[in-house]
């Protein structure tokens, strides 16, 4: 008699949230006229580019154990350098980028440093990262900064085809490349192993020689890296640097990277199942705001109900192992 293959543990929560993310997809398709079409799928990478970004970053912290609380405010912190640098002292968008990158990549990198070398709780420390660059965002202005720059009008703009009637932006095109590295880091490099294996538990990780304060401290500055980055597309985006820009995005992250698959105390996940995450939080705004009967908060009322749900998918699913592993 054939055996039918069974699915591994792991494996289980991208399983769902893909299977979610289809049903979603199909239900929009059935109940709403204009639902089912390439360009509302291409939407929500549009509409969410930066949010993948971020959730890259977050996912590779997560996976390490860890969390990342300052993801959000060093992305706001990064529109408002780049448009005073841009807007008002006439930088180039190739000069500026770069410099708001390092200073992202510098945050991250402090952090990790202090979160490793002094023992500190990664809450605590990313926490006083988020009021840190949100309090300079308001030393910076406290107002809007709008960016009128040629360049940077032109890329906010620009329509990738992809046939007749379908198009992308280039905010899509940098968050697939961002993914794409972020896969090959994390399951075809050495820095991807010691990461799950940190995560899976440090210290088994450190007797076994992998460099794991070496390791923490990438992560957090390669978080870094990628909050400043969103804060770049967000610039894109928006066209705009303000202090309010990404409030909450760190929950956001973290919402995605759960949906996603990846367990909260770290050390088993997918980065491609963040993607999914967050393709379930733009596709449950797509059905409310289809629906037109609904407010906005709905949204965060599904998302909350289903991180509960995954959470507690997660928590079956380690007693599970637990069990079978006694």
């Amino acid at each position: 008699m054939m055996r039918l293959p069974t699915l591994h543990a792991r494996n289980v929560p991208l399983a769902v949230t893909s299977g979610l993310f289809c049903l979603m997809f199909a239900y929009g398709s059935i109940s709403y006229k204009g639902f089912f079409s390439l360009q509302v799928f291409l939407n929500l990478l549009i509409d969410n580019a930066f949010l993948i970004v971020a959730a890259v970053g977050m996912t590779f912290v997560i996976l390490s154990g860890g969390i990342d609380l300052s993801i959000g405010a060093v992305a706001a912190l990064t529109t408002m350098v780049s448009a005073m640098l841009v807007q008002q002292h006439h930088w180039s968008l190739w000069a500026a980028t770069p410099l708001v990158l390092g200073i992202g990549t510098l945050f991250g990198l402090v952090m990790g440093v202090l979160i490793h070398v002094f023992k500190l709780q990664p809450f605590i420390v990313t926490l006083g990262g988020m009021f840190l660059a949100r309090g300079l965002c308001y030393v910076l202005s406290i107002d809007s900064i709008s960016i009128t720059d040629p360049l940077y009008t032109a890329l906010s703009q620009h329509k990738i085809m992809l046939g007749a009637d379908a198009f992308i932006s280039v905010n899509v095109v940098i968050a697939l490349l961002v993914l794409a590295a972020a896969v090959f880091i994390a399951h075809y490099s050495r820095f991807g192993r010691t990461i799950y294996a940190m995560g899976g538990n440090e210290r088994s990780a450190s007797l076994m020689g992998l460099p794991v304060g070496r390791s923490k401290i990438l992560v957090y500055t390669l978080s870094g890296f990628c909050s400043a980055l969103c804060g770049v597309m967000l610039t894109f985006y928006m066209l705009s640097g303000y202090g309010l820009h990404a409030q909450g995005m760190e929950l956001d992250a973290i919402a995605a990277v759960v949906i996603g698959g990846t367990l909260l105390t770290g050390g088993s996940g997918y980065v491609a199942g963040t993607l999914v995450g967050v393709l379930i939080l733009g596709i449950i705004q797509s059905l409310i705001m289809f629906d037109g009967g609904f407010s906005s908060w709905w949204t965060r009322i599904a998302v909350g109900a289903l991180l509960c749900l995954f959470c507690i998918m997660q928590g079956a699913l380690k007693r599970k192992k637990g069990v079978a592993g006694a």
